[in-house]
């Protein structure tokens, strides 16, 4: 990551309400952060325009499971899986629906731990309740891949 000057106002932080399509205007060709020529809250408020207090992320319970049942859900609107992860004591085993056939099989899936939000509303597809969240990224194609963590963890582990 390189830092470059821009023109504007004091202290070398560009003028405007936008410092990052200031940079841009200046002929710098490099796009997103690594083109702001400052930091600081009023960058990035500019570029995180809907950002959230630290009380509202502590509010989000992320923890860690493990994926000890997994079938396929021909309910669903979209392929998807039934999934049932073991978050340990004191929450226990969950029930979620997944989107994850694109890059998973269900007998692959038992046994990889993932990241679930487990203090959402449960929420009924078809017949099925889902507890939690199972959380994943869309790749190139927007087909979701899985969160986890690096090494084993203990179930429950919350995220921070």
């Amino acid at each position: 990551m390189h830092w470059v000057p821009a023109p504007g106002g004091r202290d070398g932080r560009p003028a405007g309400r936008n410092p990052l399509a200031r940079t841009r205007a200046a002929g710098n060709p490099t796009s997103g952060a690594e083109a702001l020529p400052w930091t600081g809250p009023k960058v990035y408020a500019a570029i995180m325009a809907d950002t959230i207090g630290i009380d509202a992320f502590e509010q989000v319970e992320i923890r860690v499971g493990t994926i000890v049942d997994a079938r396929p859900f021909p309910e669903a609107r979209k392929p998807a899986y039934q999934l049932w992860v073991d978050f340990g004591a004191p929450l226990g085993v969950k029930q979620s629906s997944a989107q994850i056939t694109v890059h998973y099989a269900c007998d692959r899936l038992i046994g990889r731990q993932v990241l679930g939000v487990v203090n959402l509303p449960p929420r009924r597809i078809g017949s099925f309740l889902s507890e939690v969240l199972v959380l994943g990224l869309p790749d190139e194609n927007g087909a979701v891949v899985l969160i986890r963590p690096d090494l084993k963890v203990p179930d429950g582990g919350r995220m921070f």
